[in-house]
């Protein structure tokens, strides 16, 4: 495909499970000798009525797929379904709903809400080194997400009332002018919290702007400023336009597409917003070879999303 496919091109191109193989392999093997996951041998037999290969060393997981390793393992779900749902959810700038999904594919809504956390897992990223230095400028800020009160019915606002910051999940983030932004879910406003985050992410000795929150007070290993949204919203270079424009998509992605997100759940869609947002100079077919690259060596199982293992799966 040319570096200006699109979604129509896409779902062409991965209609032929030939082209599917050609574009796993290359991606998997970089050499084109494909590699058993288990001894790494590289005898191993293709299986053409299976779809997979066999490996003759004779360890106990001889057989293994396209699908092996990755993202998509065990799944019954088609590549030729797979590869486009990828590209629609790392390239649709509000995201897009296991609905879509489930017409568009022809997959039950149950499978493609699978499939979405399945791929949004690939956007997950982990540690980050930090950024920044001298001259660097940076901005911090924070966020409410949830229902608003004036929608609730009076019942459910009332018992609201008790709860901390009105039943509404914090998330949090560091921006970099120019750059990245490097966003999560985090449990207060206090400075512990926001301190770490700062720490974690900016060199000392780089410009922060945030609004005046007072948790935002000591961090005085940066050149740090404050906006006072009470009087202005921009002062020269102090602002945190940038965080605000980075919550608009957020809100409207969560609250426009996917209408209702469960807060446990919510780190997920933080993570698949601020990776579109920070590869958002890439072309679809770009972005959406550079997510495929991440879906190799994580698995997220259905019992795990739901908690019905015992915990739920951060990623």
């Amino acid at each position: 495909m040319s570096d200006h496919a699109t979604l129509r091109d896409a779902i062409v191109h991965f209609s032929s499970f030939a082209n599917c193989k050609d574009f796993m392999v290359a991606l998997r093997w970089s050499d084109g000798k494909v590699k058993c996951p288990t001894c790494g041998g590289e005898k191993v037999y293709w299986l053409e009525k299976r779809h997979m290969w066999k490996c003759p060393a004779g360890h106990p997981s001889p057989n293994f797929s396209l699908k092996t390793g990755t993202i998509f393992e065990d799944s019954p779900i088609a590549l030729e379904k797979w590869l486009p749902a990828v590209w629609m959810l790392l390239n649709c700038k509000n995201g897009i709903s296991s609905y879509e999904i489930h017409r568009g594919l022809g997959v039950t809504q149950k499978t493609a809400w699978f499939m979405m956390h399945r791929i949004r897992l690939a956007t997950h990223c982990g540690s980050f080194e930090k950024r920044g230095g001298e001259g660097c400028e940076f901005e911090a800020d924070e966020s409410y997400i949830g229902g608003k009160a004036r929608n609730m019915h009076a019942d459910k606002r009332d018992a609201k009332r008790g709860i901390d910051n009105f039943g509404k999940t914090i998330v949090a983030a560091v921006l970099e002018r120019g750059g990245t932004i490097r966003a999560k879910v985090v449990a207060n406003r206090r400075k512990g919290e926001l301190h770490r985050l700062v720490r974690e992410n900016v060199e000392p000795g780089s410009n922060l702007y945030t609004d005046a929150l007072k948790s935002y007070e000591g961090l005085d290993e940066f050149t740090h400023q404050v906006i006072d949204h009470a009087e202005a919203y921009v002062k020269g270079n102090v602002h945190t336009n940038n965080c605000e424009n980075f919550w608009s998509l957020l809100k409207r992605t969560i609250h426009g597409t996917y209408v209702s997100v469960e807060p446990f759940h919510l780190f997920r869609y933080v993570d698949e917003q601020a990776w579109r947002y920070n590869n958002r100079s890439m072309t679809d077919i770009q972005r959406f070879v550079f997510g495929m690259r991440h879906i190799i060596g994580r698995r997220v199982t259905y019992r795990q999303l739901t908690g019905k293992d015992g915990q739920v799966s951060h990623g």
